[in-house]
């Protein structure tokens, strides 16, 4: 009895410890993982100043930047993934996001109650370095390209 308990105590910690991990890959790698089946006929790459403006983050501070959203404000939707350069840098880029998805979520449901379900549904993931958030009809799919990528 003693023993199935120890057993399963290290397989927790294992999963635990593969599910938490990064990845040793560069940026541009794990990137161009997801970017490859970003919808480019309904996002937009967008620069480092709508970065600042929608999740009051500086891109400097990070690795690496990747982030998509729609050319019209009508749509919510969304695709960014940061790798920071420091763990204490995981939790301001978490807290930014969720930020940002409340502010959305608010302001879409008066009038756009399918963008605000797009929004309750994001795929959301840290692994790592690496923090991953998309609003999307395909967000399942974003989410699958990245923990594959790394």
């Amino acid at each position: 009895m003693k023993w199935g308990a120890a057993f399963l105590i290290l397989v927790y910690i294992a999963l635990l410890l593969i599910y938490t991990s990064g990845s040793t890959k560069p940026f541009e790698e794990v990137a161009a993982s997801v970017e490859t089946l970003i919808d480019k006929e309904n996002l937009v790459k967008q620069d480092a100043q709508a970065l600042k403006r929608y999740y009051g983050l500086n891109s400097a501070d990070y690795e690496g930047v990747l982030f998509y959203s729609a050319e019209f404000s009508i749509s919510a939707q969304e695709v960014l993934l940061i790798e920071v350069k420091t763990e204490q840098q995981v939790q301001e880029v978490r807290d930014a996001v969720e930020e940002r998805l409340e502010s959305r979520k608010n302001t879409f449901e008066g009038y756009a109650p399918e963008q605000a379900q797009l929004i309750k549904q994001a795929q959301t993931q840290v692994r790592g370095k690496f923090v991953f958030m998309a609003v999307s009809p395909e967000a399942e799919a974003y989410a699958a390209a990245f923990t594959k990528g790394l």
